[in-house]
């Protein structure tokens, strides 16, 4: 048996041991998976895309707070912050003219950098090492081979990470603060005095 090794976030790791006759057929097999894993359009249904195509400003805000499920907008500086983030990604891939499919993706590649950042408390550096893998995966393609996975083209691909320059990553440290300090024990000890 020989070790292969998997890429992470963080570096070349070991996943485990492959059998010596492991084919490419096989290998083909997992790099589809793979692709039709990143590729999954888990975060928001079609049927939630269309909805929200079909709306202005407010009522995207609304639809998503209702996928959401968020229901302290007021009150929540979480929330609020999160319900913007996917607004703001929403309309801009809008104004881009991305098609539904290009949309699902594009808000499920939203949700996987904050899930990254939230849950494997990626660093900045690898959010973006991330971002470049995942970009090649479903951005375009130089073999032919894998057309059908390419969901994006070139300008598309760039224009994706250049919104995320400004929007995610410029703010990075911001939304690692939301997710990791006790805000609540900052927001208690806050009065207001009227002089």
């Amino acid at each position: 048996m020989a070790t292969s090794l998997g890429t992470t976030p963080g570096g070349t790791t070991p996943t485990g041991l492959t059998p010596a006759g492991t084919t490419p057929e096989s290998e083909k097999g997992a790099e589809f998976q793979e692709h039709e894993k990143i590729l999954s359009p888990d975060f928001l249904s079609v049927a939630q895309i269309t909805e929200m195509l079909a709306e202005d400003v407010d009522g995207v805000q609304q639809k998503l707070q209702k996928f959401l499920s968020f229901k302290n907008l007021q009150t929540c500086l979480k929330e609020a912050s999160l319900l913007d983030y996917y607004v703001s990604g929403f309309l801009w891939a809008r104004g881009m003219d991305f098609s539904i499919i290009q949309h699902s993706k594009f808000m499920t590649l939203l949700n996987m950098l904050l899930h990254n950042l939230r849950t494997l408390h990626m660093s900045l550096e690898d959010s973006i090492k991330w971002l470049g893998e995942v970009m090649a995966e479903i951005g375009p393609s130089r073999s032919q081979k894998y057309e059908e996975w390419n969901t994006f083209d070139v300008k598309q691909a760039n224009a994706i990470v250049d919104y995320l320059k400004i929007s995610l990553f410029q703010h990075y440290k911001l939304y690692e603060f939301l997710f990791y300090s006790a805000r609540e024990e900052i927001l208690i000890g806050t009065e207001n005095y009227i002089i």
